[in-house]
């Protein structure tokens, strides 16, 4: 009941942002993500289906979604539009489409014209870790190094959240190096969904260098990051490990032995740095946990 209801306050305040002429088509609906595109039927979300509604996007739809959205002002958002997207109060995210914009070294430094929008509704699941803390805590209540693997939309960072949570609430001084301001929602630096009262967070650093800003600045005895990948973030991790810091992540794959294939990623796992896994199930439902224990069992 509390999480339809965090659902539903969401919704709610997303619902705000779109043009007067959704309302009666949007009223019935409780999305997760709503994703709109020129000259397309607005596509939505729900937990268990998609729904193509009624309503086929226009240009003065798109122009309303991004006046309201930046408060009339993308240039305030100048930084968060390089990487394609802006947090909204409350942590929601909005994500854009159109064209790239690229400075004199041919990175992305913004869009225009844009066509399509992506609305993804943040809300914290308290409690959907209690199933895996048994394995994720060692004797003395800390936490093992863990790895948790999923496909996309599968609920790792959701679980990742309510994991970081959970570590804080037992006394533990947790960092979140949150590269794409997913896992604490922060608007204007302040966490919009529930991390722990111990929990300090880097939105929207890169993770290798808010790792080891991290270690050196904030003193954790928890790191948490998602999605890993890059040769830095395999470095910065094994900064930690050897700083004694416990550290809790999420990499993109299928499986283990999938994300095993990838040549930073195996460096850690070759190693056995990581000594529990988790691995979530898009096929069985975004949340669903297809194994968790020991690393060198699920091997």
């Amino acid at each position: 009941m509390e999480r339809d209801q965090d659902l539903n306050r969401a919704w709610t305040s997303l619902m705000r942002l779109m043009p007067p002429t959704w309302s009666t088509s949007l009223r019935s609906y409780r999305g997760i993500e709503l994703r709109v595109r020129i000259g397309q039927p607005v596509q939505l979300l729900e937990a268990t289906r998609e729904v193509m509604l009624p309503i086929t996007a226009t240009e003065a739809d798109i122009e309303h979604l991004v006046s309201a959205c930046s408060g009339s002002s993308l240039y305030a958002y100048e930084e968060e539009m390089k990487q394609g997207f802006i947090t909204l109060p409350g942590g929601h995210r909005v994500g854009f489409a159109g064209k790239a914009m690229l400075d004199g070294a041919g990175l992305v430094r913004g869009l225009k014209h844009i066509s399509a929008l992506c609305l993804r509704v943040a809300r914290s699941v308290p409690g959907c870790a209690d199933g895996v803390m048994k394995e994720v805590l060692d004797a003395t209540g800390a936490p093992h190094h863990t790895l948790i693997v999923s496909p996309p939309q599968a609920g790792k960072t959701t679980l990742l959240r309510d994991i970081a949570r959970q570590v804080s609430l037992l006394g533990k001084r947790v960092c979140i190096v949150d590269e794409r301001s997913e896992i604490a929602g922060c608007y204007r630096g302040r966490p919009e969904l529930d991390v722990g009262p111990r929990t300090d967070v880097l939105d929207g650093c890169p993770k290798a260098q808010g790792m080891l800003m991290a270690l050196r600045a904030l003193s954790p005895q928890v790191l948490v990051t998602d999605e890993i990948g890059r040769p830095e973030d395999v470095s910065a991790i094994l900064e930690a490990l050897h700083a004694g810091v416990r550290v809790i992540a999420t990499a993109h794959g299928n499986s283990l032995a999938e994300v095993a294939e990838r040549p930073h990623l195996s460096r850690l796992l070759g190693q056995s740095m990581f000594e529990k896994v988790i691995v979530l199930s898009h096929r069985l439902g975004p949340g669903t946990i297809e194994h968790v224990g020991s690393y060198a069992h699920h091997r």
